[in-house]
């Protein structure tokens, strides 16, 4: 018999990941019937998305959210979401920004529980892209996740330096309904400006040039070094040189998500059939 290659074991992995997921679900419908109980989902991913403007996060995010059927939680969407549906967090926030001013930790943390407890794409677990930008926002969302016996699992740095980001940054197209993102150059869409999946108008943000970039670059420096430093504490950090090429983020991406789910699943499905 010939051995088993590499990629009929990667290909095996997500086969059998997404048969343990439904079995658990199977799992806990029986469970809920017995016992009268609503059980908290512990499946799926549960993960931060960090990283600079012109990183990839826009590219990055909808391969995760389609591998695990997960939520894409990027703050500013969310709040133009609740504004629009003129939900009491997004009435509150609305009258906070007519004012110029900024939008307060509880509000984006009760927003995010808001998604997580009544968006069906949350039940395969959820990316935040954007927030936490700070040490407290951290413990915040620790503390809210904590109340629903959850905790996560992941939060992932894409890591790139700032000269590349220009060239990068100034060349950026976006779908602004999914936040799927392009490039002029290096990721360009199939059809000049238009959306790869719906065949809407990209866009090209107006704060997306060089002196704007540079502004931002600061910023997110200043804010995001304490946050990373939290997260390689809690030891769940992770970061991933960005400047590689789409596809090989992406398998970046992958080989932490094999990772983790390796030394989670020593019993698996997986070690019972292949020994491994």
């Amino acid at each position: 018999m010939a051995p088993i290659g590499d990629d009929t074991v990667h290909t095996l992995q997500e086969l059998v990941q997404k048969l343990e997921s439904r079995v658990k679900q199977l799992e806990d419908k029986l469970e809920d019937v017995s016992t009268g109980t609503k059980h908290t989902p512990t499946e799926g991913v549960r993960m931060i998305l960090m990283g600079p403007p012109g990183a990839g996060k826009g590219t990055q995010a909808p391969k995760i959210k389609e591998k695990f059927s997960c939520c894409h939680l990027a703050t500013g969407d969310m709040l133009r979401s609740q504004v629009a549906k003129k939900t009491p967090l997004g009435r509150e926030a609305k009258k906070i920004m007519d004012q110029g001013g900024l939008v307060s930790d509880e509000i984006v943390i009760g927003m995010i529980k808001a998604e997580l407890e009544t968006n069906q794409e949350c039940a395969g677990g959820f990316i935040l892209d954007g927030f936490p930008r700070t040490v407290v926002q951290a413990e915040r969302l620790d503390s809210m996740l904590n109340e629903r016996k959850q905790t996560l699992q992941h939060a992932v740095e894409l890591q790139i330096d700032d000269g590349l980001l220009v060239s990068r940054i100034t060349g950026r197209l976006v779908h602004p309904a999914s936040g799927r993102s392009y490039h002029k150059v290096f990721n360009p869409p199939k059809e000049t400006m238009k959306d790869d999946v719906t065949g809407e108008p990209l866009v090209q943000r107006s704060d997306d040039n060089a002196e704007a970039l540079k502004k931002r670059l600061v910023t997110y420096h200043q804010q995001t070094a304490p946050v990373v430093g939290y997260y390689q504490k809690t030891g769940i950090w992770k970061g991933i040189d960005a400047s590689q090429e789409p596809g090989q983020v992406w398998k970046s991406l992958l080989g932490v998500f094999e990772q983790s789910a390796s030394q989670g699943k020593s019993g698996s499905l997986l070690s019972k059939i292949t020994g491994r």
